[in-house]
């Protein structure tokens, strides 16, 4: 696999071309992306996501609505025209572009097993300087969640990792752990188990917000423009095997 690895990239077409000055980097490395809920933010390290570490989400369940939980600063970052990178998520309940991102900045990576998606975002993070990368990694092992955090060193974008409830009692490089549960009304329950400063006493209640697709009437959305796609890179084991197959040829004999 580090044969494939060192020897296959993606295609350049794949990934909008984005690029930082130094001083924009150091700007974004001092600066922390306020996440749009005042309560949070007062609990944040300076006040909103930090830039170039590892945030891991632990979910109680896959898509509880973390996605809206984090849209309001995914599409300020869209907006901006920095791209937003969602590695195997493991649902998109609602339409992207109903929370509001340009999906002309976003890009999803398909991949099945854990040391794929880990080498995908490796080799994402060397094409393109994101804005966010979110991934969901309910199986990663410490190693893995290491390598993340090296990469999100290494770049001045937000990285996200989602991961079970039940691993809140592992070992974990990320400098911000949150617990995230669903909560009444639509509303998520955050608690901040690990974090740069005081110990964080008790869960925070947010009010998520709702996408427009489902604020419409049921035949409206019927009516509505067709499925939201973005720009995606599938992790194909043939295309693998073959490009190892190549990699064998060409070493001398």
């Amino acid at each position: 696999m580090a044969a494939v690895a060192s020897n296959f990239t993606f295609p350049a077409a794949s990934f909008p071309e984005s690029a930082w000055s130094a001083e924009a980097a150091q700007a974004a490395r001092a600066h922390p992306q306020p996440s749009a809920y005042r309560a949070l933010d007062l609990e944040l390290p300076n006040g909103g996501w930090p830039a170039s570490v590892l945030i891991e989400l632990l979910l109680a369940q896959p898509d509880i609505g973390e996605l809206r939980l984090l849209a309001p600063t995914l599409t300020r970052l869209t907006q901006e025209g920095k791209t937003v990178i969602l590695l195997a998520p493991a649902h998109i309940s609602a339409a992207l572009s109903d929370l509001g991102l340009d999906k002309n900045h976003l890009i999803l990576i398909e991949a099945d097993k854990p040391m794929d998606r880990i080498w995908a975002v490796e080799q994402a993070v060397k094409n393109v300087h994101f804005g966010a990368l979110l991934c969901w990694l309910p199986e990663a092992r410490p190693d893995h969640l290491r390598r993340l955090q090296l990469m999100a060193a290494a770049n001045d974008g937000l990285t996200f990792v989602f991961r079970p409830l039940d691993a809140q009692n592992q070992s974990s490089p990320a400098p911000l752990r949150m617990l995230c549960q669903a909560a009444t009304d639509g509303r998520m329950s955050v608690e901040i188990i690990k974090r740069r400063g005081p110990v964080h006493c008790k869960p925070i209640v947010l009010p998520l917000a709702v996408p427009a697709v489902i604020q419409r009437p049921r035949v409206a959305r019927s009516l509505s423009s067709p499925v939201f796609e973005m720009p995606s890179y599938t992790i194909a084991h043939s295309a693998l095997a073959a490009t190892a197959a190549r990699h064998r040829a060409a070493l001398p004999v």
